[in-house]
């Protein structure tokens, strides 16, 4: 053992005396610190804001928008006065007592929640569509509790960006950053009001850019949590700057599973400079129907690479067969921009007025061809709400089947745009349907996996239901489907 430790020493003093550098066991090594998030959120927390929205009740608790109240709930639960208060139980309809059983007529009713941010100090706000669709009063609150009335400039569905106009002066507001900029594995927060929690602040980091999750949005995806009130709440960079509205989570249970999107803040300022000017978004269109180039078919075609828009349908007499292009012709070029997806096209001809005409570059039978194309504007999308009262106005409430739905065809026009063989749309929903989320607007694709062609096949096959077991239907609302278990009830 002596002879193991001179021989420890003697090492140590040679390599000291040729000037070695031992490394010394008490010091840690260095690490990289993490930033620190404090400062920024004092610094811009100020112009996140609370967005609150009401509908007016007429008296017929049935008529009342549907929510999902958690079956089960009970006053044991930290969550239930949250649910209680934004999200009520539904009570059947029938008659009722003065002053019982739900408001009358023209009293507020809770619809929802959700998060915004100020843009200017003269009290723009900036939320998602979705958050104040259908609402019939906007109520805004700042972080210094002030509470104050919103009215809706306008909001475009497409997007889902709303801008709301508040009465006040010298409010905080958010710097907007350039979402180009952003890069992959950067630094993000968000702020916002995730169930009814004003002013939560969460980090994560860029996951991805251009995400194809919708026709006008090429998403930012990040692993910041966001959940239901986070909605409309800003996508914050390193600098305090606005890079994003959180608009979407991918979840198979309605809450947070590591994924969300962004709408870009580019996107959306283009969207507010036509929203403030004069309430809607005009879009361009050229009656196409266009799918992906996939490499198996761009080398057979003689394309160097995969790219550009396919053209698989025509609008009959629209601007596209009115320029000359035909089935099977694929788009290379819109306008002098190039369009390297087929998600590409929709973008670039939305944001192109209507009216004007521009040059569009094909490739047919090995060559390229050059046309000219006149843009249309593009219908404007309305609310399921507004859809759902003009198809009912003055009628009888739809008769619904025994998982609460009540269901139309899907117009051959928007099968089309939504790229969908089949399809039906929700007229109403009741008992378990609406306890699911599901609403008047949303979409229902299949029914334990086979697919719905129509509302008198959808009938069919619930009619045949086993009432012990749950039926899985595929429900489309937006840019984006899940899966909804439902157990039929008698009627």
């Amino acid at each position: 053992m002596k002879k193991l430790l001179a021989a420890f020493a003697f090492v140590i003093v040679s390599a000291g005396a040729l000037g070695w550098t031992l490394p010394s066991l008490a010091q840690p090594a260095t690490r990289a610190r993490l930033p620190d998030f404090a400062d920024l959120v004092e610094k811009v927390g100020p112009a996140v804001v609370n967005i609150r929205t009401t509908e007016r009740a007429n008296g017929d608790r049935s008529q009342l928008p549907q929510f999902p109240f958690p079956d089960g709930l009970d006053e044991s639960d930290p969550f239930y006065d949250f649910f209680r208060r934004f999200f009520p139980p539904r009570q059947a309809p029938g008659p009722r007592a003065p002053g019982r059983n739900g408001p009358g007529a023209g009293e507020e009713v809770p619809r929802g929640i959700g998060s915004g941010f100020i843009i200017s100090t003269d009290g723009y706000v900036l939320t998602n569509h979705h958050v104040v669709e259908g609402a019939d009063d906007i109520y805004v609150t700042l972080t210094d509790k002030r509470e104050l009335r919103g009215k809706l400039i306008g909001s475009d569905k497409r997007t889902d960006v709303a801008l709301v106009k508040v009465e006040a002066d010298h409010l905080p507001f958010m710097t907007i950053g350039d979402s180009e900029r952003l890069r992959v594995g950067e630094w993000v927060l968000a702020i916002g009001s995730p169930f009814g929690l004003d002013n939560t602040v969460t980090a994560g980091i860029v996951s991805a850019k251009s995400r194809d999750t919708g026709d006008y949005l090429p998403f930012i995806q990040t692993d910041v949590a966001v959940n239901p009130g986070n909605s409309g709440g800003p996508l914050i960079n390193l600098s305090g700057e606005v890079v994003g509205i959180n608009s979407q989570i991918y979840s198979r249970t309605g809450g947070f599973m590591g994924i969300s999107f962004a709408i870009p803040i580019d996107e959306v300022m283009r969207v507010v400079e036509q929203l403030r000017t004069s309430g809607r978004v005009v879009r361009g269109r050229i009656g196409v129907g266009i799918s992906e180039v996939t490499r198996d078919v761009a080398g057979p075609l003689g394309l160097e690479r995969p790219a550009g828009a396919l053209v698989r349908s025509l609008e009959q007499g629209g601007p596209a067969e009115n320029a000359g292009l035909e089935v099977g012709d694929i788009i290379l070029q819109f306008d002098g921009r190039k369009i390297d997806r087929s998600s590409d096209l929709p973008r670039i001809v939305g944001a192109t007025r209507p009216g004007s005409t521009v040059p569009i570059e094909v490739w047919r039978r090995g060559e390229t061809k050059q046309f000219r194309i006149t843009v249309a504007e593009l219908e404007p999308e309305r609310s399921a709400r507004s859809r759902f009262s003009e198809q009912r106005r003055g009628d009888q409430p739809p008769a619904v089947n025994s998982l609460g739905l009540a269901v139309s065809d899907l117009p051959e026009q928007q099968k089309q745009r939504l790229r969908v063989r089949g399809g039906v749309v929700v007229d109403a929903a009741e008992g378990a349907a609406a306890r699911a989320g599901i609403r008047p607007g949303d979409i229902l694709l299949s029914i334990n996996n086979e697919e719905i062609p129509n509302a008198r096949r959808f009938g069919e096959i619930v009619a045949k239901l086993d009432p012990a077991k749950a039926a899985v239907l595929l429900v489309r609302r937006g840019d984006s489907a899940q899966f909804v278990p439902l157990r039929p009830e008698p009627r």
